[in-house]
């Protein structure tokens, strides 16, 4: 199969170097990629939410498959393109991303499906919603409605806090991303992340995770766009997992085919669980960054076959493969992230580390320069490795990150800490 991947960051690094494990792959290109991306395939320079300009690069390279990374391509009805010219294609359409591109609607799913989610309001003004936020105190969530880069959350602690960011909202500091905002009860609880595979009608979980979306140590500072991760996720037993599917998953699958807009691709499905009872937080229509990269360092070179099969509609014959696992993720990021960064200062280290099936270096933001690899982004590298138990992987993981020679860049030093 010639394989085309959409996107640029860490997610589409592991994504790529998991359909590289399967034999099935004969040739792939990554569109636009980044510098670690081009080590092992074909990068390509492409404008991903343009679908007739990716419909005509994928008949010119005579493309089989096409897999996007990012929701921004998938919003933009990219998926939608390809499908009409013919093209197999896994994600979901435009109408289908909605689940991620706009808060309210998934909020209106839920309630039709009957899917435990935090309470909530939807504003298309600010003296609405400051209204909302002064009847129902704090602490609070406070959301643009839109795609904000996995940046429009806030949580506040005080009511002036939420007022603040409601003005904030209103005022542009996301885009139009928060020219409306959702506002939600605060949930208490431990946050995990379920990953299941959609077909239009089947389902298949494929995994779970724990990130750590905070910058600092502990779980303290402002949220970033993921500092780590690790898989699978403790909390997410058996019993919470069945509970997630049969009361969350299934019924938004049954709403969304009921409006005339199956979803196909993967759905990454955010809970709080609170005495083994899971909300839901948030749907997002694509994998996560940085949970990407330690479910594709545990499914390998199945992950095509998966992919495939959703894009086939054939889930219903397939099954999860498990090694009893574990992997865990590192975040090198650029001084300074989530707020101003600087970009062009050269990364060493990079052409020692491992590269196998225990051990990778997951580029997110990276370029080259005279033979060097410079840091180009705000989350820069995912360093991953697997092994038998989670401190293990962990090990692993720091032992690769000391071995990075950056000195512009930070990490957290307690990846993994919930379950260990």
């Amino acid at each position: 199969m010639n394989i085309l991947i959409l996107g640029s960051g860490g997610r589409e690094h592991a994504l790529a170097w998991a359909v590289l494990q399967n034999p099935k792959c004969d040739r792939l290109i990554v569109a636009p990629g980044n510098a670690g991306i081009a080590e092992i395939a074909d990068c390509a320079t492409l404008n991903i939410e343009d679908g007739s300009a990716v419909v005509t690069f994928a008949e010119e390279n005579a493309i089989d498959f096409v897999i996007i990374g990012p929701e921004a391509p998938l919003a933009a009805g990219v998926a939608d393109r390809l499908r009409a010219a013919g093209l197999l294609v896994f994600g979901p359409g435009a109408a289908a991303a909605q689940l991620e591109a706009s808060k309210a609607f998934t909020k209106e799913i839920c309630d039709a499906a009957g899917a435990p989610t935090a309470a909530y309001g939807h504003f298309t003004d600010p003296a609405s919603a400051r209204a909302y936020v002064e009847a129902q105190g704090a602490p609070i969530v406070i959301k643009a409605d839109g795609l904000a880069a996995g940046k429009g959350v806030i949580i506040a602690q005080t009511v002036e806090e939420a007022l603040a960011a409601v003005d904030e909202m209103f005022d542009g500091a996301f885009g139009n991303a928060g020219a409306e905002v959702v506002i939600e009860e605060f949930m208490e609880g431990e946050e995990a992340s379920f990953f299941v595979l959609c077909d239009g009608e089947n389902v298949l979980p494929i995994g779970t995770a724990q990130d750590h979306k905070r910058v600092g140590e502990g779980d303290t500072g402002p949220n970033t766009g993921g500092m780590g991760a690790y898989s699978p996720a403790p909390v997410m037993t058996d019993a919470v997992t069945q509970a997630t599917l049969d009361r969350i998953v299934r019924p938004t699958m049954a709403e969304m085919s009921r409006r005339g807009m199956p979803y196909q691709g993967v759905l990454f499905v955010g809970l709080m669980i609170k005495d083994g009872a899971p909300r839901l937080v948030e749907y997002n229509v694509r994998f996560g960054d940085p949970e990407c990269q330690v479910l594709m360092m545990r499914l390998g070179a199945q992950a095509l076959d998966l992919m495939h099969a959703a894009a086939e509609g054939r889930l219903a014959d397939m099954q999860v493969n498990w090694a009893e696992d574990h992997a865990l993720t590192v975040v090198l990021a650029a001084a300074g992230y989530p707020g101003a960064y600087s970009k062009g200062s050269v990364i060493g280290g990079l052409s020692d580390m491992p590269a196998d099936s225990s051990r990778m270096v997951f580029h997110a933001g990276t370029g080259r320069k005279d033979g060097q690899f410079t840091a180009q982004g705000g989350r820069v590298l995912a360093l991953t490795a697997r092994a038998g138990s989670l401190r293990e992987a962990q090990d692993a993981a720091y032992r690769m990150v000391d071995a990075v020679n950056w000195p512009e860049g930070f990490c957290r030093r307690d990846i993994g800490w919930r379950a260990l």
